[in-house]
């Protein structure tokens, strides 16, 4: 088989959002993955209200559309392991460093250089697709948005990447844990994700909503949720922006 055999390449120069714009796609679907990217987007949206910076033709802009066979829908967090890990060994073809800042940045050191926005469709009881909006820094050298800590592949090795052999590799370490996920080896995916975890080891300041307060990580459940054991040993489980990692 072919590496690109079984996935569909679309591409546009501008949009105003790639999920938005592969969610109203009618065209000819891959088998496997069907992947559209873009030069620019107007409108490029990240978790809850966040938005995603890029300058033109800099970085790589993807949503990628996935089809999981016969995946629960109560698995479903196994698509979010699989595209973080994807993007964590893709950066990591190129820059040190690289693990999962739960539950799917993918960070170079203390720094953010890829996030991703995740939207499944359900039929019944089963995930019938699923939308991996991923935007990944790659040759921008400046960013102006205000966001914390960004960061691109060229800011770290003082080069330009090729961007369609980023999309190359993302999409090949994408294949490879899909492959996980269609052959019913969600646990094996999900011990791989926690190993790739940012702060995997050691205590750190973290924010809830009754304040800041040290702890290590515990695990991530099978579901999504972040257990945090803070220093007296109670674990405090946390779903999507209950909590902030201090940086």
């Amino acid at each position: 088989m072919s590496a690109m055999e079984g996935i569909k390449l679309v591409h546009t120069a501008e949009t105003d959002s790639t999920n938005r714009l592969l969610r109203d796609y009618a065209g000819e679907e891959g088998r496997l993955l069907t992947v559209l990217t873009a030069d620019y987007q107007t409108a490029g949206r990240g978790q809850g209200r966040n938005t995603w910076e890029s300058e033109p033709g800099k970085n790589l802009l993807a949503s990628i559309r996935l089809h999981p066979r016969g995946l629960a829908a109560a698995r479903q967090y196994a698509l979010t392991e699989a595209g973080a890990l994807a993007v964590r060994d893709t950066v990591a073809a190129y820059v040190g460093g690289a693990s999962v800042k739960w539950p799917n940045d993918v960070y170079a050191g203390d720094r953010k250089i890829s996030g991703t926005l995740s939207e499944c469709d359900i039929s019944g009881t089963a995930i019938k697709t699923c939308t991996l909006g991923i935007g990944l820094n790659v040759n921008q050298r400046v960013f102006r948005s205000g966001a914390p800590n960004p960061v691109s592949i060229a800011q770290l090795t003082g080069r330009d990447a090729d961007l369609g052999e980023v999309l190359r590799l993302l999409i090949g370490n994408l294949r490879a844990y899909m492959a996980m996920v269609d052959s019913g080896e969600c646990d094996r995916l999900h011990r791989l994700y926690l190993g790739a975890l940012y702060r995997r080891e050691g205590f750190f300041e973290y924010e809830d909503a009754g304040g800041r307060f040290m702890a290590e990580t515990e695990t991530v459940e099978p579901g999504g949720l972040l257990v945090l054991r803070r220093q007296d040993g109670r674990l405090s489980k946390y779903e999507l922006k209950e909590v902030k990692f201090i940086l």
